[in-house]
């Protein structure tokens, strides 16, 4: 007999606890059953769903992006045609920013002035660019690193985009425009940005120390920041996730841009426990949802409304 869980999460970083801890007391108040998968149980519960006795209606995967074993629960979920929180190919597609950027500027959604530059094991010898158009400054990324790898700030000169790209030869480089955010009384208008499902949740982000603090509703009003939710939505529909951050400044021009374009997995460290993580209300309102979604991919689709034979169909 097969045991059917709600909702499966795979997840293999140990920061992750505090996150996993608020997600099984939601699922736990909702009535979810929580299926997690780690890599010690990972072979068991693999070996377990190809002989069908186990089995999950939804996916939330934190750990096949550094471990490729767990694509199995992808595959598994794919196949079976569950809910996949981020479903595998939209996620590969979002974490490469060669592509997002080129389908943000097709969306018309605000980004630097960039060139992209193809990877080094691609075209080993390019022509120098005019950086002139990019300003007196400029940064320099891999396409598809994350958590700043590779990253150089404040760059000036051609030489330094030759020596960058040398670091991740496979990649494909974008060179853009610096971006000085404006000053909100001492604060830079330099924003993270976490959405999960529909609800956006606006932060300011310290770049220098990693430190978020919620934006609050008067701050976003008197300050006219809610273009922060409406570029974020539209990266949302964009990249097909359900689940992201995005880095978004703002200069003193008024024009908000998409600096960072999609995070994924997101970092849902408590702010409780460690200084750089995410505010603990935005993190448990995360888990909410995610539970909350678990539970209505279980609900049986309402049946569509019977029309009464003489009224018709509505106009």
């Amino acid at each position: 007999m097969m045991q059917d869980y709600s909702l499966c999460l795979a997840w293999s970083w140990e920061h992750d606890a505090g996150f996993v801890e608020l997600l099984r007391l939601a699922c736990g108040s909702r009535g979810v059953t929580l299926l997690e998968v780690t890599p010690q149980t990972l072979p068991a519960v693999a070996l377990d769903l190809e002989h069908g006795r186990l089995g999950f209606i939804a996916l939330l995967d934190r750990a096949s992006d550094v471990d490729q074993a767990f694509l199995v629960l992808a595959n598994w979920a794919r196949d079976r045609k569950a809910v996949h929180f981020n479903e595998w190919a939209k996620a590969r597609r979002a974490w490469n920013k060669a592509v997002m950027h080129a389908e943000f500027l097709a969306a018309c959604i605000p980004v630097p002035r960039t060139i992209i530059l193809p990877s080094l094991v691609e075209q080993p010898c390019v022509p120098p660019e005019d950086l002139a158009a990019l300003g007196p400054t400029f940064t320099i990324k891999p396409a598809c690193q994350g958590g700043g790898d590779g990253v150089v700030l404040m760059a000036t000169a051609w030489h330094q985009v030759v020596t960058a790209r040398s670091e991740y030869p496979d990649d494909p480089y974008l060179v853009q425009s610096s971006i000085a955010p404006i000053e909100h009384g001492s604060r830079p208008a330099w924003f993270r940005v976490l959405y999960c499902s529909g609800c956006v949740y606006p932060c300011w982000w310290d770049q220098r120390t990693h430190v978020y603090a919620s934006v609050s509703k008067t701050e976003e009003s008197d300050l006219g920041l809610t273009a922060l939710r409406n570029i974020t939505a539209r990266i949302a529909a964009v990249s097909g996730l359900d689940l992201f951050s995005t880095e978004i400044a703002q200069t003193g021009a008024g024009q908000f841009f998409v600096v960072d374009y999609v995070n994924d997995p997101v970092d849902l460290r408590l702010q409780s426990g460690a200084s750089d993580g995410v505010p603990d209300l935005i993190v448990q309102d995360i888990a909410a949802r995610l539970a909350a979604l678990a539970l209505d991919c279980r609900r049986p689709a309402a049946p569509a409304p019977m029309l009464s034979p003489d009224l018709g169909d509505p106009d």
